[in-house]
Order: C-alpha cells, then structure tokens, then sequence
C-alpha cells in the first residue's frame, strides 16, 4: 500500500487533492486523466489522490451506467496507484464490498446518503485502508463526529477524512455552509470540500442529474480561503460525454488554471 500524501496543511503551504472522473470508463481514459493531473501536481506540489469509482451504486433511472465491471474497475485504479506513485480512492456501498476494494486501493469512501450506516462505516475501518466519509447532506458538520467515532473504535489506527458536499436546499438544489468545515476539523481529521457534488442538482424531472459547474471555482476558493484540508475535483476530457456525473464535472483543461489560482489563495491567507 502506498504512504498517504500529508493531509494537514498545517505545516505545509498547499492543499491537497483528490481528483480524477467520477467513474472509471475504462483504461486509457483513466490512465490519461491520472498522467494530466499528476503532470499538474507535481508541478505544483499538491499532493495528489486519484479518484474513481469502480461502481456507480446511487443512480436515478435503471439504465444508468453503472460501471464496466467491478474487478476490471478496480484493477484499472489499482495500475494507476503503481503507474504514477500515487494513492488512489474509490467508494463503496454495501459492507461485502469493502474487504474486495481494499484490496486495490489505499482510501475507502462512505457516500453521502450512507454515512450512517453503521455497518458499512465499520467493514471500512476494519480493513485498515484510510476512510474517507462524505457528510450526509441531510446532516450539520457537528453531526459527523458518530461517524468518526464509529471508525475509530473500531479501529484506532485508522486514517479517518471527512468531506464536505452540500446540504439539500429544496427539491434539487445544494447549498454549502462554510461553517461545517472548521466544525468537523474539530474532531481532528482532515477536511476536503468536494467542489463538483456540492453543486449538482438533483432528482430532476429528466432522470439525469444536473449541475453548476461554472460555480467550481467559487466553491473551491472559498474553502480554500477557510481553511480545507483538501479539495475533490471530479475532472473529465469531455464532461459531456462523461458516463456519470457529467453536469457538474471540471472540464480537464481547466484544472491546471484553476489549481493555479487556488495555490495563490491559499498562500494569500498564510
């Protein structure tokens, strides 16, 4: 298993990153997007994650893609890890899943609508892979302390990472309440902001989920400018052609610029 980068920015003048698409579509896309993004890291000394689900459980209609098989998805993040040298994170949904994940990635993730199951979050930290759970957006940051409770009990070693991804506001619509961040770094564990999946807009009456992703940078200097730990960008070549979650991903061109930007934020507040 590969050394997680530094989380905490307390000692350090950047952020770190998760980023990658939202599913994994296949080899050459993954490996192309993972070679873009560590190119632009490496540069800018932003200790990089690479993000992708090997499945795509939460959908809104039954022939939404799902994924390209479980064992080839994870196989594909896993050549990943060992290509570029870096972690590599992929959520899972069902307790079963868990031990099989961890065999080829370094963090698992909770999904938002999950994190209280209880179950879940326990087969996560016995596999003694990092955890990373998304804050429910039915729930304020302080609610999140159970969730790492639970992970800790039941595993006291393990690297525990909470990220922020909006509150419900409405029917389908997201608001991000900038409060949760310092709140939930209060039980002293890195904190991301997830700047695509806070701006989705969900449960639309065309079955596809929608999405703001001309707001990414807003979102991103703004946590930033508070304090995050870390940022999740999901990020595709071409989000319009992306097989999930396209509405509200980072065009991959854009992603050096706005790191960019972010870095001089975050200096800007040292």
């Amino acid at each position: 298993m590969l050394v997680l980068p530094q989380l905490k920015h307390t000692d350090s003048d950047r952020f770190f990153l998760m980023a990658g698409p939202c599913a994994i579509e296949g080899r050459d896309m993954a490996l192309r997007i993972a070679e873009r993004i560590c190119t632009i890291t490496d540069r800018l000394r932003i200790p990089y994650i690479f993000k992708g689900s090997y499945r795509k459980a939460n959908r809104t209609k039954l022939d939404s893609f799902t994924g390209i098989g479980d064992e080839k998805a994870l196989a594909i993040l896993q050549e990943v890890g060992t290509t570029f040298g870096v972690p590599t994170v992929t959520d899972i949904h069902e307790s079963g899943e868990a031990a099989l994940a961890a065999a080829y990635v370094d963090v698992l993730q909770i999904p938002a609508f999950l994190c209280r199951q209880t179950e879940l979050l326990v087969a996560a930290a016995q596999t003694g892979k990092a955890v990373n759970v998304k804050k429910g957006q039915f729930l304020a940051g302080t609610s999140m302390k159970f969730a790492v409770e639970k992970i800790r009990e039941t595993n006291p070693k393990a690297t525990v990472i909470l990220t922020d991804r909006g509150n419900s506001f409405g029917y389908g619509d997201l608001v991000v309440d900038y409060r949760n961040l310092p709140e939930m770094q209060a039980f002293g564990v890195p904190v991301v902001m997830d700047c695509t999946h806070s701006l989705q807009q969900p449960n639309q009456s065309s079955g596809v989920t929608g999405g703001k992703p001309r707001l990414i940078e807003t979102i991103a200097k703004a946590a930033v400018a508070v304090g995050a730990d870390g940022l999740f960008i999901e990020t595709h070549h071409n989000p319009a052609e992306a097989k999930s979650d396209g509405a509200n991903m980072l065009p991959l061109d854009q992603l050096e610029g706005l790191l960019e930007r972010l870095v001089r934020v975050r200096e800007a507040i040292l």
